[in-house]
């Protein structure tokens, strides 16, 4: 509808008919302010183009329209609507608001008079529903209903393919098997962790045998040598073992750091390559922010759990048997003594490192949440200072912060816990083993040196039970982190970019025949239905219809981006699907809308498609694109457009986007709006820019809304909304057609896209109307009141009088009075109910 936008939205179109023919019956004046306008603003148009004598026109259908109230009859006579070719938007609002009133007085008069109390009831439940359906919004359509069916098959896992389940051996093995290739270096550094392990575990036999010297308590009574050795000689030489110590583990510490690098560097360039390879349906599933937190902390998780953290447990695991092998050496009472106490430290390790796991995949998703909002939210830092939105920012961003924080602290609050009971428990160990040693050394069953010796490989093991513990819990870290990567790794696109037939050339005329498709998260949204055209080569064709019929989409169907549900497209008579997209895709050229350039120079962005090209290329493109600007740059083609693009007008990189489609010479270019954005100015040198890529022998497929880029093409494509093609021909063709899809929908766009709804959206080749004007919805009105009524008859008396009447306004109008022609007939209306009112 044409009129006022709110009264659009608001009053249904059926229920205002259906109220509009009420019959007239009423108990209280009608208020004169419906006409207001009417009377004090006549030549207020709404917004719409008012013709000549419009004031005039609608007092013969007011007064009409006050003489069928006044006599109880419902609004079927037509006369005064047709003889004018427009009513204006104010006299269908009065007219609409009249009848609202009516039937509204009608209802009143009809029901028995209520009590205050079901009056309050009333009122109450009113208020209820009205506040129901604020807070319900807009009613969801049929569509909004089918796109909420979501397939969300292609999104990664927040916790990666075990999710919160627990990782088993065949995880924990595919973790260290990403290692394989960096064999040979880790046996060094093993090899270096197991000397420097054996020395370190030889220091508390030597100090106990030294005690025992120095205590002259040595059982055999060996004097003051010590392994064949005098006490000099012995120091000199633990000395030297000692440095022997030192040296190996700085070999392990750095042979792991750089192992360490280096997976993480191999993992990162792999799950990289992976995700380029993904085909749009992924990408439309997945998060960036998700992807880059895959690919830049869990790899260092990963690389760290399989580097270092398993060099830790194995020096752990080598210094707690062999401080366990040496205690067992020196005395098996105290050591049995020690075995009581490892089970609750075991089975406390095991439940830590369980709990230790889930938390760190809770961090690892929230860390990805927090990226994504860092990544998009400073990608768009102009849009948020545009709206004020810094404070709204931080705060999101803090509120992930908090999430993040919360986890942390209970990841503390847990190891904590396990630390100081576990830290307790070492501390009892000790003491009941002074308790039973101290008990042994007097009564002659072990020394003091072989005591001292005891305790200190206690100490040691239990350090090594605390590394094991820390071992398993890192473990669980990296086990977490990797089966996220694998998750990405192990995924396989729906449209592979390497695989099929090689594409030499792609030019020949391209088929969509029989096309059904519908996006893969949104599979009950159908987007074509048996969708059927041909482009002839070297022609061009644009693509109109309406928003959301699925232009773009064809531009991503014919890169490859998605499968066809249904149907075939081809190319010079070959199926795409059996082509090689990346093949394919380096014979396509693409402009689109809103031109993405990364950071670099202009000559690499130019070059983008075309990584060979020289420069004199670069700047034949560059030229026929008239990048003209360049020469005001100081340092030309070398000038850093920043990130995305930042430091060049929109304008601007417009014409770079078209040089780099020009440098590829692509055998098909798409231009997907490519001027919808623009200035005039920008748009001018725009499109000469394009009129060098349409003199070329290459195809050309618009998407296009402008009218000059339409005119421009050699076929025209309409698309309806139901994903069918509506109509094809030449510019002349179509807008020869008064009731073609094309006409209504350049009259559509032209107009503004009043009344919210396209002419499309209802399209079919029986019916192809626009929206109505508000003569045409107000003669149904009033057309449709004789069929819920049946026929009246006119008395002669009162067509006579309307004929005075209208041959009074017409008078009143030669003589140029028609203010006060429309301020009569408000009143004549505003009369007619008065009387009405005041009968009994």
């Amino acid at each position: 509808m044409r009129s006022s936008g709110l009264l659009a939205a608001f009053i249904p179109r059926a229920s205002a008919r259906r109220i509009a023919h009420s019959t007239a019956s009423l108990s209280s004046p009608f208020p004169e302010a419906a006409f207001s306008a009417q009377r004090t603003s006549p030549d207020a148009g709404n917004g719409f183009k008012r013709r000549r004598h419009s004031t005039a026109s609608d007092a013969p259908l007011l007064t009409n329209i006050a003489r069928q109230l006044s006599i109880r009859k419902p609004l079927i006579n037509t006369t005064n609507v047709t003889r004018f070719p427009v009513a204006r938007p104010s006299c269908l609002q009065q007219v609409r608001s009249l009848s609202a009133t009516i039937a509204r007085q009608k209802a009143a008069n009809s029901e028995p008079p209520k009590s205050p109390e079901n009056a309050r009831t009333e009122l109450e439940e009113k208020e209820e529903s009205t506040q129901e359906e604020i807070d319900r919004g807009f009613e969801r359509s049929e569509k909004a209903s089918q796109a909420a069916k979501l397939n969300l098959s292609a999104r990664l896992a927040k916790e990666g393919q075990a999710g919160g389940k627990r990782a088993g051996f065949g995880e924990i093995w595919r973790l260290l098997k990403i290692a394989r290739p960096e064999a040979k270096i880790l046996s060094v550094a093993f090899l270096c962790l197991l000397i420097s392990s054996s020395i370190t575990m030889s220091i508390p036999f030597s100090i106990g045998k030294i005690l025992d010297i120095a205590t002259h308590s040595t059982p055999e009574g060996g004097g003051n040598e010590l392994f064949g050795l005098t006490l000099p000689v012995f120091y000199g030489v633990l000395a030297g073992v000692l440095a022997l110590g030192a040296a190996a583990n700085y070999g392990r510490i750095i042979i792991l750091r750089i192992v360490g690098e280096r997976i993480v560097a191999r993992l990162r360039s792999k799950l990289f390559r992976r995700t380029f390879v993904q085909d749009a349906e992924f990408f439309d599933a997945n998060r960036v922010g998700d992807l880059i937190s895959r690919l830049s902390s869990d790899t260092i998780i990963v690389g760290k759990s399989i580097t270092q953290n398993l060099s830790d447990g194995l020096r752990a695991a080598v210094s707690g048997a062999a401080g366990f092998g040496l205690m067992a050496y020196v005395s098996l009472k105290l050591s049995s003594v020690l075995l009581l106490l490892l089970p609750p430290v075991a089975l406390g390790a095991f439940f830590y490192g369980r709990a230790i796991r889930n938390i760190s995949r809770k961090i690892q998703k929230n860390l990805g949440g927090l990226t994504k909002i860092a990544e998009e939210r400073l990608g768009n830092v102009k849009t948020s200072q545009s709206f004020a939105g810094e404070i709204l920012e931080v705060n999101r961003y803090n509120k992930q912060v908090r999430r993040i924080f919360e986890l942390g602290k209970k990841e503390s609050f847990v190891s904590a816990t396990f630390f100081s009971s576990t830290g307790l428990m070492g501390n009892m160990t000790i003491l009941s083993l002074l308790y039973v040693g101290g008990g042994m050394v007097q009564s002659g069953a072990i020394s003091i040196g072989d005591l001292t010796s005891f305790l200190m490989y206690t100490a040691y093991a239990g350090s090594s039970m605390f590394g094991l513990s820390s071992f398993y819990s890192e473990l669980m870290k990296g086990v977490g982190a990797a089966s996220r990567l694998f998750e990405l790794q192990d995924r396989n696109p729906t449209v592979s970019p390497t695989k099929g037939d090689k594409v030499i050339s792609a030019r020949g005329p391209i088929r969509f025949k029989n096309l059904d498709f519908s996006y893969p998260t949104r599979p009950a949204v159908t987007i074509f239905k048996d969708l059927d055209f041909e482009i002839p080569q070297g022609s061009n064709v644009a693509i109109v219809g309406p928003s959301g019929g699925g232009k773009s989409t064809i531009a991503s169907m014919l890169l490859r981006f998605y499968n066809p549900t249904k149907g075939q497209i081809f190319i010079d008579g070959k199926d795409i699907s059996t082509m090689n997209a990346k093949s394919l895709r380096r014979k396509i050229g693409v402009v689109a809308q809103e031109p993405v350039l990364f950071s670099g120079t202009i000559a690499d962005n130019i070059s983008y498609g075309k990584p060979e090209a020289t420069r004199a290329e670069i700047i034949a493109a560059a030229r026929k694109a008239n990048c003209q600007f360049i020469s005001d740059f100081p340092d030309g083609l070398d000038t850093h457009v920043g990130a995305r693009g930042a430091q060049l007008s929109g304008g601007q990189k417009q014409r770079i986007a078209i040089a780099r489609a020009l440098v590829k010479n692509p055998d098909i270019l798409i231009l997907d709006e490519a001027t919808s954005a623009l200035d005039a100015e920008s748009e001018t040198l725009v499109n000469e820019a394009l009129a060098a890529l349409l003199r070329g022998n290459n195809t050309t497929i618009s998407i296009a809304h402008r009218l000059s880029t339409i005119k421009r093409s050699d076929t025209i494509v309409v698309l309806s909304s139901d994903g069918r093609v509506a109509e094809q021909g030449t510019y002349q063709q179509l807008s020869s057609r008064p009731d073609g899809a094309f006409t209504k929908l350049m009259e559509w766009q032209m107009s503004g896209g009043e009344g919210g709804v396209g002419p499309m959206s209802s399209y079919d080749s029986s019916a192809a109307r626009g929206p109505p004007t508000e003569t045409e919805e107000l003669q149904q009105m009033l057309q449709e009141g004789e069929e819920d009524y049946g026929e009246f008859e006119d008395v002669e008396g009162e067509s006579e009088k309307e004929g005075k009447d209208e041959g009074r306004v017409k008078k009143e109008s030669e003589n140029g009075d028609a203010e006060g022609v429309g301020g009569k007939a408000a009143a004549a209306v505003g009369t007619a109910v008065d009387k009405k009112a005041k009968q009994p």
